[in-house]
């Protein structure tokens, strides 16, 4: 209907008064929503981070797990034995091995942490100093090679009293060392690791800023995860949520919340024997961590087995079986990341992880095609649903599971039109 025959304006009993007390009621609501919660970014989140302690790093390291991995499969039946003994679907199975072993020559590894906290130990401040700027030296030399992984970093120890001085030491002499070489990598990552209270990580951001404007750094360069270790961070004294509470004291610097499989169960007294990703605790814990980063951006990671590949063949098998089976269950309930901690573990969890964005593939990218088609064949989904359909392509399409010509196959959209529908963002 044209402007000039509309008709009269339906009647209403509310006036602009009435708009502006609402937009006044709930503008702290707004800006809560606008500075904490603005979505995820929908750049790629590593599948994996592997720790190694800082004296066994140097430049190169990547390839070599990736040969040592290789090898193990060679070693114990190939890539297709693999994929069968983890139940990759028959139609899959020729892609899945392919993808492994092109993942396993090109990036093996996708996260590193270089480790001066529980992989390392109590060597002394000079050793430890030692072995700090050593690696910063080895990360810089692995980048300006192109064979550093994409996501690279340090954990150092934690800042409860015994280990805080060591562990602010082992930051500083890190970050300024690699800034010595330049520009920072920009996948860097630092692990704050057994966080027992929102102050530690008040502390963490103190220290952070303290040492961008002193190495004149940008502000907010330096941003941190944190690990999930204690059960003081899932609720504390007076009942609270500290897991949720320190992502909003974080100055928009925490980048993950990962999950300390043996720390958490120790601490809560499970036996050695029955510490285990998907011991009842551990859902508990990640559930609750899971809550929490909602809408912040914040990514999660699931931990690690200690069950290694290594030994006879069907020592081997087996362990690759569990090891598959825990990455599936981690992808099932939204756990996009995990650790691991052998080379032997590089062939189950890249099997495993393009398994599953392989699964269902078909009709995931059929139901989005037909929303961004506005076809009502066979499903009528919602935007939140769509949002969830394009969120599993774009994660297999980032993780290497499916190709970008796929992609544009099945669904008619490119990789960046697909994160948009996927991550709708607010801006703060």
């Amino acid at each position: 209907m044209s402007a000039g025959l509309a008709g009269p304006a339906p009647a209403s009993t509310l006036d602009e008064a009435d708009y502006a007390h609402a937009d006044a009621a709930l503008a702290a609501t707004d800006r809560l929503l606008d500075e904490q919660y603005p979505g995820d970014a929908g750049t790629r989140q590593p599948i994996h981070t592997v720790y190694v302690p800082a004296d066994r790093y140097r430049p190169g390291l990547a390839g070599e797990w990736g040969a040592q991995a290789r090898a193990a499969l060679d070693a114990a039946g190939g890539v297709e034995r693999l994929v069968a003994d983890l139940g990759v679907a028959e139609a899959d199975r020729a892609v899945v091995a392919e993808r492994v072993l092109e993942k396993l020559a090109r990036e093996p590894i996708e996260d590193l942490r270089i480790d001066v906290e529980d992989g390392f130990g109590d060597r002394g401040d000079e050793a430890e100093d030692a072995a700090v700027v050593a690696a910063a030296d080895a990360l810089a030399a692995d980048h300006a090679a192109g064979t550093a992984p994409p996501f690279t970093g340090i954990r150092f120890k934690c800042f409860e009293a015994p280990t805080r001085r060591r562990g602010i030491r082992s930051l500083d002499l890190f970050v300024t060392a690699l800034a010595a070489h330049g520009a920072l990598p920009e996948g860097l990552v630092l692990t704050l690791p057994k966080v027992t209270t929102v102050d530690q990580v008040r502390t963490m951001v103190t220290l952070l800023e303290q040492l961008e404007q002193r190495l004149g750094l940008p502000a907010r360069r330096l941003g941190f995860e944190v690990q999930v270790e204690t059960p003081q961070l899932i609720v504390a004294a007076d009942g609270t949520a500290p897991v949720a509470t320190l992502l909003h004291h974080g100055d928009r610097r925490i980048t993950g919340l990962h999950y300390g499989t043996y720390d958490y169960s120790a601490s809560l007294g499970v036996a050695a024997a029955y510490q285990s990703m998907e011991h009842p605790a551990a859902d508990h814990a990640k559930a609750v961590m899971q809550v929490a980063v909602a809408g912040t951006g914040v990514r999660l990671s699931d931990g690690s087995t200690n069950v290694v590949p290594t030994g006879d063949h069907e020592r081997v098998r087996a362990a690759w079986q569990l090891h598959g089976r825990l990455v599936r269950r981690s992808l099932e309930r939204a756990y996009y990341q995990g650790w691991d901690l052998h080379p032997g573990h590089l062939p189950s969890r890249f099997a495993a992880s393009y398994a599953f964005f392989r699964d269902g593939l078909g009709q995931t990218a059929t139901r989005l095609r037909n929303y961004v088609e506005h076809n009502t064949d066979g499903f009528l989904d919602e935007p939140a649903t769509a949002r969830a359909l394009a969120g599993f392509l774009v994660r297999g399409v980032q993780s290497g599971a499916v190709t970008s010509a796929e992609l544009h196959e099945l669904v008619g959209i490119d990789e960046s039109a697909l994160v948009a529908l996927a991550h709708p963002r607010r801006e703060p």
